[in-house]
């Protein structure tokens, strides 16, 4: 199982910009890998995500903001989100599943390696 580790939260105002890390602990080629996001009282939902042949999918409510990305050399996903709103504010995490299907690619329940989160706030 691929370990991942989640980085780069934290606060923003609405409008600006954080970027996410994810470091994964080995290479992750045939692997799906996603950004799922989990505000308090909602359901986890998918964000972004590559399938396996790093093809990307959007949620609807972040096509034009949020642009997932893969540095493959340093095992690292990464999502750069603009244009932040406070309904963006939630728990994200990075997951991973081999070999996925790309119409599995933001359901969670679908993906078996997951980080433990890191945490993005954002003020109005």
């Amino acid at each position: 199982q691929v370990q991942l580790v989640e980085s780069g939260g934290g606060s923003a105002q609405a409008g600006g910009s954080l970027r996410l890390s994810c470091a994964a602990s080995r290479n992750t080629y045939n692997y799906c890998l996603g950004w799922f996001r989990q505000a308090l009282g909602k359901e986890r939902e998918g964000v972004a995500a590559f399938d396996t042949g790093d093809r990307p999918r959007y949620a609807e409510f972040v096509k034009g903001r949020f642009t997932i990305s893969k540095d493959n050399a340093k095992n690292t996903l990464y999502l750069q989100m603009n244009s932040l709103q406070p309904d963006d504010s939630a728990m994200y995490y990075c997951a991973a599943e081999i070999r996925c299907g790309r119409w599995s690619l933001l359901q969670p329940q679908y993906y078996n390696s997951w980080g433990q989160g890191t945490q993005v706030t954002v003020s109005s």
